[in-house]
């Protein structure tokens, strides 16, 4: 595949495309959820890489066999909610009680010497009330309206799906802005010397998290919300 080939693409396309290279731009640190409407030139301006390194990776991994992969590009949109549901929104509800506690604690216990902490429980403790509330309206309001819609034509239907998806796009930009600002004020979640155990398994799990929140506003970002917009495009 030439290089080229890359060009027309955004990154969030690329991605959406072959799930495999969401770990090539996971690497150079280029977002590919939130961020994904870029072209990779832009994206590697801002990060001060060359492109032309980003796209031979590409190239190299277009090559290799895809495996067996979660194409989730291919699959049905009330399969694609369901998956969103029972992976990613049982995984946040898992993580965010946790992440609540030990920022708390690692803020409380080593606040003095990294006065970052503070900040960085205050961002976590807006992400929980916004992803919690997110989580909720998704799963009781827009998924329900994506599912009735794949059955029947229904303008209101369709209107639910419109206003709903343009404010959980606000909602998804603000949780990444969110852990962009955690990831650099922890410095890529480096743990210092004195940090104790549980400063230690905050910070690791805390990049667990944004790892898979990449996943998930990419799913819905890149996949779910267009799809499901262009269904509501009457003709």
């Amino acid at each position: 595949m030439e290089n080229n080939s890359f060009d027309n693409n955004t990154i969030g396309q690329i991605v959406t495309n072959d799930f495999r290279a969401a770990e090539i731009f996971k690497k150079a640190g280029i977002d590919f959820c939130c961020g994904g409407n870029q072209s990779i030139a832009d994206a590697c301006n801002e990060k001060g890489i060359d492109p032309e390194v980003i796209v031979s990776e590409l190239a190299v991994l277009a090559e290799q066999d895809t495996g067996r992969g979660n194409n989730f590009n291919a699959w049905d949109l009330d399969f694609l909610c369901d998956f969103i549901v029972n992976t990613h929104h049982s995984y946040v509800r898992k993580k965010l009680p946790e992440l609540i506690f030990y920022t708390q604690k690692i803020a409380s216990v080593h606040g003095d010497s990294h006065p970052e902490l503070h900040e960085v429980q205050e961002l976590f403790e807006g992400i929980n009330k916004e992803l919690s509330q997110h989580m909720q309206k998704e799963e009781e309001v827009l998924f329900p309206a994506i599912k009735q819609a794949l059955k029947e034509t229904d303008e209101n239907v369709y209107q639910i799906i419109r206003s709903e998806i343009s404010r959980m796009s606000d909602e998804h930009e603000f949780a990444g802005t969110s852990m962009d600002k955690i990831r650099s004020l922890t410095r890529n979640y480096s743990v210092p010397e004195d940090a104790c155990n549980t400063y230690l398994v905050a910070l690791k799990t805390l990049e667990q998290f944004e790892d898979d929140l990449h996943i998930h506003v990419h799913l819905e970002n890149n996949i779910l919300f267009p799809k499901a917009l262009a269904k509501t495009d009457i003709k």
